[in-house]
């Protein structure tokens, strides 16, 4: 008696792997999104607009009226960013309001000003801050205080305003750089800090000993009920980052606002971090089983000569940010972006060149495997940064931006993985290859700090796209054997990430 043939072990013990994938993938994105939603429960959150700049406003169901807190992001963040300090204010009975800095986010009006100018930028955001502030006092349940709580950029910003408006009952500086802070000034202040960031811990304690030289982190200085409290306090294993998900920072805020405000509230700590990984770690997993559902070419590419590749990668590298150190690349309105995006051209173009001379096939465009991953990449994934983590998808004003990025992304994520021979390479080739990129980068900087320091910013968002991208676009390009469609898919990935997170700026 005859029958179909069985699969070979391997082929079942394939199957049963991508089974696996797709049944822990979609119970971590079940378990990040339960956890969530489940912390704006009980709470309304609203849309609004002031002039150009959008806010959101988050106030419990069953709140009376109580104090603002109005939240501000850091450079290169939105909204997004700050919504476990502003859930966590809400559910505690505070009326929250986050908005998107002129520049960043969905605001369509761009930086401006002379950004290394106190009277420059730093004075028209804190003119921002003032118009959101004056909103959120006009809003029903605002009972006529006010409190301010920054990150980073935001909290030299909040400093100054506090010190300006005399409306500020307490500020929370988070991550904070600031000049502006005296003995006495702002009221109340309380400093937060990841115990990761060295040098910022340094200076809140700097700030600390001016109102007591005796004082150490975790100190309380002056009373917070009288206007007159100090505190710099420090979040455990978190760094610049991170400890905006701190539970730690998330308690301190609240509790020292309550101080402040003499209110005693509870409520849940939204430190969302956890499940924020969860979503995204789901995500990144599903895509190796969605991955095989698009058609498979014969065969893998074969691998490059180590000496090949060692032209095709050094070569740029080196190249590229010598070549561009007199080339005035200022035509986006967007902070180092129109650098970033020559820079990818050249690089891409030189090594794509220096493969082809060097008599490496690129293969066949797979279209479908292309539109597929950057159809995953910017809504699957991006869709779910949009909603729990940052700004994602674009205002109209953003989308020249991206497709003039996209010129040189593309050619850029090309090389890199027709060089990985489409997920096919070994882990040290594709680390050497990023890296050389990474070096390039730096490379650039040193020559021109002045012109490009804010490049160093993009930097770590490069690794976390080689990590997390490279991941996704790695599993489709082991699927179809496609790098070409891999590096399409990744370049259009990368220009929509890059176009959407760093801030329009216009001079003047």
């Amino acid at each position: 008696m005859s029958g179909a043939p069985r699969p070979s072990t391997a082929k079942r013990a394939r199957a049963m792997a991508l089974l696996a994938a797709a049944l822990v993938g979609l119970a971590l994105c079940a378990a990040g999104i339960w956890r969530l939603e489940t912390e704006r429960a009980g709470l309304t959150i609203t849309q609004g607009q002031v002039d150009t700049t959008p806010i959101t406003i988050y106030r419990r169901g069953d709140a009376v009226s109580a104090p603002v807190v109005v939240i501000a992001h850091g450079f290169a963040g939105s909204r997004q960013f700050m919504e476990a300090y502003a859930l966590t204010l809400a559910h505690a009975g505070y009326l929250a309001v986050s908005f998107d800095f002129e520049g960043h986010g969905r605001n369509p009006e761009p930086m401006s000003g002379d950004v290394t100018r106190i009277d420059g930028t730093t004075r028209k955001l804190m003119s921002e801050i003032g118009r959101v502030t004056d909103a959120a006092l006009a809003l029903p349940g605002a009972d006529g205080r006010v409190a301010l709580l920054g990150h980073s950029m935001a909290s030299d910003i909040i400093v100054r305003q506090a010190l300006a408006d005399p409306r500020i009952g307490a500020t929370v500086a988070i991550s904070m750089f600031s000049q502006a802070v005296t003995a006495n000034a702002p009221r109340d202040l309380l400093i937060i800090t990841g115990e990761w960031e060295s040098a910022l811990r340094r200076d809140a304690l700097r700030n600390l000993r001016l109102a007591d030289a005796a004082a150490d982190e975790g100190q309380t200085v002056g009373d917070p009920a009288q206007g007159g409290g100090r505190r710099a306090v420090v979040a455990p294993d978190v760094e610049h980052v991170s400890v905006l998900y701190s539970a730690t920072a998330l308690r301190e805020a609240r509790r020292w606002l309550d101080q402040a405000f003499g209110r005693s509230s509870s409520g849940p700590v939204a430190a969302t971090g956890g499940a924020i990984v969860l979503l995204l770690a789901g995500i990144v997993l599903l895509a190796w089983p969605l991955a095989q559902l698009l058609p498979q070419r014969a065969a893998p590419p074969p691998a490059i000569p180590l000496r090949q590749l060692l032209i095709a990668t050094l070569v740029p590298a080196m190249v590229t940010p010598v070549a561009l150190r007199f080339v005035d690349t200022s035509f986006l309105p967007v902070l180092v972006a129109d650098y970033i995006a020559v820079h990818l051209l050249v690089y891409g173009g030189l090594s794509l060149a220096l493969l082809r001379l060097q008599g490496v096939r690129f293969g066949r465009v797979a279209w479908l495997a292309a539109l597929a991953l950057a159809t995953y990449g910017i809504l699957g994934f991006g869709g779910a940064l949009d909603r729990y983590v940052a700004s994602f998808m674009p205002i109209p004003a953003r989308l020249p931006i991206i497709a003039a990025i996209a010129v040189g992304a593309v050619p850029y994520m090309l090389a890199d993985s027709i060089a990985n021979q489409g997920g096919h390479a070994a882990l040290w080739r594709t680390l050497f290859i990023r890296a050389a990129f990474l070096a390039s980068l730096g490379g650039a900087v040193a020559l021109d700090v002045r012109r490009l320091f804010f490049l160093l910013i993009i930097i770590p968002v490069i690794v976390l796209f080689f990590i997390v991208f490279g991941l996704i676009g790695g599993s489709v390009g082991r699927r179809t054997n496609s790098p070409v469609a891999e590096g399409i898919g990744l370049g259009l990935i990368l220009a929509w990430s890059l176009g959407v997170s760093f801030p329009m700026f216009v001079a003047g």
